[in-house]
């Protein structure tokens, strides 16, 4: 079985960029452990996550500060992905600090491992 990653690397003038193929995520971010929860939707994780964090966007995540990316599930299509959005936001803040915990108990900031 072949695979393949979703962050491609190239060297341009000996600088190194990395290049992210669109693929349906759903995420969490918080402002702290324990703290603020949004729950979202996107076809480009790196990228929303960068918006999220630098306060490019207006909205929710700006202005209650969740900068720091703590879960995400990749999907095969954005229809999955939506209807996974839709079960987390209609599950209980202790459903999604459980899933959290399950999968990121340290509740690390995950963006480095996504660029």
């Amino acid at each position: 079985m072949c695979g393949f990653s979703n962050n491609l690397s190239v060297s341009i003038c000996g600088k190194e960029i990395k290049l992210t193929m669109k693929q349906p995520a759903v995420y969490i971010m918080t402002s702290k452990r324990n703290g603020t929860l949004y729950t979202g939707v996107t076809s480009n994780l790196v990228k929303r996550v960068y918006e999220h964090r630098n306060s490019i966007a207006e909205g929710f995540t700006k202005k209650q500060g969740c900068k720091q990316l703590v879960f995400y599930e990749m999907h095969e299509s954005m229809a999955n992905a939506i209807i996974r959005e839709k079960q987390l936001k209609a599950g209980s803040r202790k459903n999604k600090l459980t899933l959290i915990e399950n999968k990121n108990p340290e509740w690390n900031d995950l963006y480095k491992e996504i660029t």
